[in-house]
């Protein structure tokens, strides 16, 4: 997720946090339907400005999951390498 997409989402975030609040929804369904809207206005204020839609922003070519298990790998082999030394 880059910038644009972290602030978009805590953005709107927030917007339902605060409309949940100011209206007293309550139940799930109603929450939903709440975040929903939101999300959709949100979503068409980006449109409007001009902005990257989150699905047309560009994504790693590698996960963080595998970026994570190739470091351990390398550090595994750099133990195994002192290892030997000693």
């Amino acid at each position: 997720m880059n910038e644009d997409e972290l602030i978009a989402n805590l953005f709107r975030i927030n917007q339902t946090k605060q409309r949940l609040i100011k209206d007293n929804v309550q139940g799930e369904n109603n929450a939903k339907a709440v975040h929903y809207e939101v999300g959709k206005k949100v979503r068409k204020a980006i449109q409007d400005i001009g902005g990257m839609m989150p699905e047309e922003m560009p994504t790693p070519k590698k996960s963080l999951k595998e970026l994570e298990r190739e470091k351990k790998q390398l550090e595994n082999r750099e133990q195994e390498k002192l290892e030997e030394v000693k």
